[in-house]
């Protein structure tokens, strides 16, 4: 193979107490891409073991780190990381030594010599346990029927973005599970290939069953985000006049045909407070998501801190 001069990789990878494994996984990393030029930039988002000095004994020109002042969660750990990274070509992958370091010159190929914004790996003989893979194959089966976006594997954290493409991302709250989403609704060209994955080497994985509501949650506000960010009147509007049709025609049969009990029977006011409730608990979040998204966009500010960057001399 010959060297790539000309390409800068930036290998991305959020860790959370990861101590036994970013040595060895370091050792892969510079194993598999000895023929290209390329910085790791590990991110560590307020870990309680030794990770940080793990990383830090490395004494590894060629790896970066930072240090977040308390633990965001992995979203915004990834955003810290592609704000930093300085590659033509972004890599994302765990820390956990479960995706192969081995299959990103491959990927790599397809989006040099394709018109790809996005390669991204769909694990072959995935090697988490049993009720880790069947909530995740729900939820792809159904991201796939809501969105229409035929994406095999959501939850692959090995992926490689072009920079204009990962800079352009808006991570926030736990969107990193529809990172491919994201960069689909922003136009980019996404190519799907098979990667190895392997068990877990050591440590315990910091994701359960738990996380399935906040994935159907954080659909819903993709969904939002993708038919009516930029015309909000099409949903609300609608769903205005629908309710307000079926709250004036409720009244109306109960003024025609039950005006004797009436004022006996006011069960159908609590009946449309709920229904109205619901809808107002919604919008609220809605609300809620995009006041957060305006402030920290419309004054530059980032949704995270960081505690200190060191790069080894």
């Amino acid at each position: 193979m010959n060297c790539i001069t000309t390409e800068l990789l930036s290998i991305i990878i959020p860790v959370y107490n990861e101590e036994g494994n970013v040595r060895l996984l370091v050792e892969k990393i510079h194993t598999s891409l000895r023929d290209y030029h390329y910085e790791i930039v590990f991110i560590d988002d307020f870990s309680t073991d030794k990770t940080r000095k793990n990383i830090e004994e490395l004494n590894d020109k060629k790896v970066h780190l930072i240090c977040l002042k308390k633990n965001y969660g992995q979203s915004l750990a990834l955003a810290a990381g592609i704000d930093y990274a300085s590659g033509e070509y972004i890599v994302t992958m765990d820390g956990d030594l479960q995706n192969d370091p081995t299959d990103i010159p491959k990927m790599l190929k397809h989006i040099l010599h394709n018109d790809f914004d996005v390669v991204t790996g769909i694990r072959v003989n995935r090697k988490d346990a049993f009720l880790k893979k069947i909530p995740s194959k729900i939820a792809n089966t159904f991201i796939k029927y809501v969105t229409k976006v035929d994406i095999k594997d959501n939850g692959c954290a090995l992926k490689i973005f072009t920079k204009s493409t990962a800079k352009d991302l808006k991570l926030y709250g736990e969107m990193h599970r529809f990172i491919l989403l994201l960069a689909h609704f922003e136009g980019a060209q996404i190519k799907q290939i098979p990667v190895n994955h392997h068990t877990r080497n050591s440590g315990s994985s910091k994701y359960g069953l738990g996380r399935t509501f906040k994935v159907i949650s954080d659909i819903l506000l993709l969904l939002f985000i993708q038919k009516f960010f930029r015309r909000p009147i099409h949903l609300f509007g609608i769903m205005g006049v629908v309710m307000s049709f079926i709250g004036v025609f409720s009244i109306l049969l109960r003024i025609l045909f039950f005006w004797n009990t009436i004022s006996e029977n006011f069960s159908f006011i609590y009946e449309i407070m709920l229904v109205f409730g619901g809808v107002q608990c919604f919008t609220i979040g809605i609300v809620l998501e995009l006041l957060m998204r305006t402030y920290y966009e419309s004054q530059t500010k980032k949704p995270y801190k960081i505690k200190s960057i060191k790069v080894a001399q």
